[in-house]
Formats: structure tokens, sequence, C-alpha cells
């Protein structure tokens, strides 16, 4: 067994911080608790990080930098591809882990373990081709020579709902363009960060390469880290509103920012869909990970002519989902990840029932113990509903009536977010056309999934900057040099 691991002395379900390679204390003696919220009860506890502990992080990091950018992209890729090989080795480990911290149904903890791995896969086969550029200045005078280098440290900072593919798409990239990294996961999910780092350690990832902290006091340790003149990158992924926090902080340094920030997903169904295939769309778009995702359909649009039967079928099968806790094998969906998920989740069907929506199923939260909510389907909400303009982030499907192609994009495009957005239709033509104006930085077309590895992800507006996944992910870790040649003697 690796060194690494077999020294652990936090091994199990409590964790000490991974920094330069080892399992250290934190210099704070308080623990933070991880909670299952199926139930509500411990399933573990991680270490508490200080400033100083951040800067112990930034030094690891700094210290391995170059040896790390210097190493050879094959040798990278080759880590990566054992990472990849772990992860898959260990999927049913890390899928029980996920539910039991998350909540998630275990199926969809598999899911995501799959989709996990990919990035480690998919980035293992990218560090190889970081091709330049090469040509002549149009002037004739010199060649210009493009070359992309690593960026540098970099501050990668993760939420819970997806505690093992958000840190991946993230550790991934920047590992295969030659960054280290620091990762600071969401602490209601911390355990399958440092799950990940062994698995990093067993796979040959040199220490300091890849460092995690856990810590109550994020904005000190975040503002620690990102003060230092070291650190050259932050990729985020959350709210919007924290989002902005951080794009100010960057600014003080000029760092570099990629942000995956909020959603409000509209899906569009026009009179020509496929019934079924629409709803089959709808279950997958709306209740992945029980509805809490940035990709997660907000805003159901129906055209007039199918509206009822849309409903109708959607909220069948909606109402067939059990609800149970994650890692039952039969649980469809999973509980919320706290109380307070489970109140603004029932403040926005509440809201929208006041103003003459009508619950089709569902609409009233499950008593204890565990923080449920049912899968609810609301018709004919009001436009003015404040579900209309906010992220759910639950399994609540609000459907609301149009006529018209212009009225469709004009309802769909009416938000400050522009992540992703889904569209139905047997007119290709139509489909394509919508996409284009559509306001989003990704488009399902008759399909209720849209993340993949090897497609850039991100969104326009208020979603974010920068993109992860497909080639465009491991640039967002580097930095373009040119160099203008003029070689004639």
């Amino acid at each position: 067994m690796n060194a690494i691991l077999s020294n652990n002395p936090s091994r199990g379900q409590n964790r000490d911080l991974f920094v330069g390679g080892r399992w250290v204390k934190a210099s704070r003696l308080q623990l933070i608790s991880v909670n299952n919220p199926s139930d509500g009860s411990v399933v573990g506890t991680v270490a508490d990080a200080s400033p100083e502990d951040a800067t112990a992080a930034v030094d690891a990091a700094a210290s391995a930098a170059q040896v790390w950018a210097d190493t050879a992209p094959r040798a990278r890729a080759e880590i990566l591809r054992k990472c990849f090989e772990l992860m898959t080795r260990d999927a049913e480990r890390l899928s029980r882990l996920i539910s039991m911290e998350s909540g998630k149904s275990i199926r969809d903890a598999r899911g995501e373990v799959s989709y996990a791995a990919e990035f480690f896969r998919w980035f293992s086969e990218e560090a190889v081709r970081n091709f330049g550029e090469f040509g002549l200045a149009p002037a004739g005078a010199n060649h210009i020579v493009v070359k992309y280098q690593p960026i540098g440290v970099s501050l990668l900072i993760t939420p819970w709902n997806f505690p093992a593919a958000m840190a991946t798409r993230k550790i991934a990239p920047a590992l295969a363009a030659g960054c280290t990294c620091i990762l600071k996961p969401a602490t209601e999910t911390p355990l399958t960060a440092y799950a990940l780092a062994e698995l990093l350690a067993e796979a040959g990832v040199p220490a300091g390469v890849v460092n995690v902290l856990t810590t109550s006091t994020t904005s000190q340790v975040v503002n620690t880290i990102l003060s230092d003149s070291r650190v050259r990158k932050v990729s985020f992924t959350g709210s919007t509103e924290v989002g902005r926090v951080l794009l100010r902080k960057a600014s003080e340094r000029v760092i570099s920012p990629s942000m995956e920030l909020g959603g409000n997903a509209p899906f569009l169904v026009f009179d020509d869909a496929d019934l079924e295939r629409a709803v089959d769309g709808a279950m997958v778009a709306k209740m992945r990970n029980g509805g809490e995702a940035c990709t997660a359909a907000n805003r159901f649009y129906v055209q007039d002519g199918i509206y009822d039967a849309f409903t109708d079928a959607f909220a069948k099968r909606m109402e067939a989902l059990k609800v149970g806790p994650g890692v039952d094998e039969t649980t469809d969906c999973g509980p919320l990840v706290n109380a307070a998920a489970v109140q603004k989740v029932h403040s926005l069907v509440s809201d929208a029932v006041k103003m003459g929506a009508k619950v089709v199923c569902g609409g009233e939260p499950t008593n204890g113990p565990g923080f449920f909510y049912p899968p609810t389907v609301l018709a004919d909400v009001p436009r003015t509903a404040e579900i209309a303009k906010n992220e759910i982030f639950g399994p609540v499907a609000p459907i609301f009536r149009f006529e018209t192609e212009d009225e469709a994009v004009g309802l769909a495009n009416d938000t400050e977010y522009g992540l992703v957005a889904y569209v139905f239709t047997r007119d290709l033509g139509r489909g394509m056309r919508v996409s284009e104006r559509l306001e989003a930085g990704m488009i399902a077309l008759n399909r209720g999934l849209v993340s993949d590895p090897a497609a850039p992800f991100g969104g326009v507006k208020q979603s974010g900057l920068g993109r992860e996944g497909g080639h465009h992910g491991m640039l967002e870790f580097m930095e373009a040099k040119y160099i203008a040649v003029d070689w004639r003697q």
C-alpha cells in the first residue's frame, strides 16, 4: 500500500488536512461534523483549517509547482489515467460515501462517480495535446510562435451537490496543464474530497501537487490564499452572489478567474415535440440529483397544443418516484441537503400557489427525520411568481404556457442567468433556430442531459466566466506566451 495511505492517522470517516502529500493536523483543535441529510446522523468529522493552514497549503503547492510544470506531458497523462482506473476500481465505495454525506440516491451517486472519473480519462488524453501555434507575421519580418504554459498555483472551490464531479472537473485539467492546486470543498460534503486525495496519492500524484483544506471560516481561508502573490488562478463553482465576491477579491491581484455560477434553466416543449421523449428528458433535466443541480430545468414552458398532455404525463412520472434515504437501493429521490433548503423550496411553492398555481402532485414537505421534499409539479403558474425568477434547487417543476416561438424565446431569455436551456421539437430547423437565439452557454436539443467531459461546460450573463471540460478546460489553466522569432543571420 502507498506509504501516504498507510500512515494516514485519520483513515475512515474522520479526516485531517491533506497538505504537501501528508495528512496533517489543523492548527485549530475543533472539528467540523459531516451529517447525513437522510436522517441527520453524524457520519464523520473533518479538520477545520485556519489562515495559517492555508498558507502552509500554498507553500506546498508553490514548492511542487516547477517540478510538476516540468514533468513531461506523457508522465502527467499516465498519472491521470491511473486516477481514472482507481476511481473505477473504487466506484462502489465512493458512491456510498457520496450518498451518505450528500443524501443523493445511490443510483445518482453511481452516475456521478462514473461521470467524475471520466474527467481524469479525458484530460489524461488532453495533457499530451498542448500544441502551440506557428506562423509568419503578416509583414514577413518575423515568425510568430505561441506556446501555452501552466498558469501556476490554483485555488479550486467546489460545492456540495456533486462532491466528486466538481472536484475532478477542476483537478484534472489543472494537473493536465501542469498546475499545482489547493482544493477547498464544501463542508457539507468534504469526505469525498479527502477520499479523492487518497486515490490521487495512490496514482502517483507528487506531494504538494494537490492539497485539500476544509474550513468553517471560508472567507478568511480563501482571502489568505487569494492574497498570496504565488497564487495565479481561482476556479469556483457555486452561487452568483459568492462568485461576485470572489471576483472582487481576485481583481485586487488580477488573478485569473473561472466562475461556474447560478442557473435558471428554461425547458421548452413545442407542440410538435415527441411527447414521450419530452417527458423522459424532463425527468432527467429536472430530477438529476433530486433537482439540486445548476443545470436542473427550473422553468417549463410548454406550448398550448401539448400543454395538458405533457403536464399529465410528467406529473404521473414524478408522482411515481420513491422518496427515501439515499443509500436505499429502491430510492429514486433522496433528501435535500439541509432544513434551509426545504424551507426555501416550500416558500417558492407556497408563493406560486397563492398566486393561482395548481398543485398537480406533491407540494408539502415530509415530516422528519431527514430533509425530504416530494417531487412536485405545478400547473398554470403565473409568470410573475417568485419561482419563475429564482433557482429552485429542489424537485419542483413549475409549468407555464406559451403560444408562439417568439414568445417562448422571450420568456426563456427573461432572466439574468444563462447556463443551460432545453428544447424539444421534431422540427430540426426550429430547434437550431431557437438554440441560436437562446441566451445560454449550453443547449440540450431533444435531450435532458447536457454535461459531457468532452464538451465545454459554462454559461453566459450572470451564470459565469470561462469553460470547463473539452479542450477549453485545460486552456483555463494555461497562459499563452507569444515569441517573435527572427532567425535570419
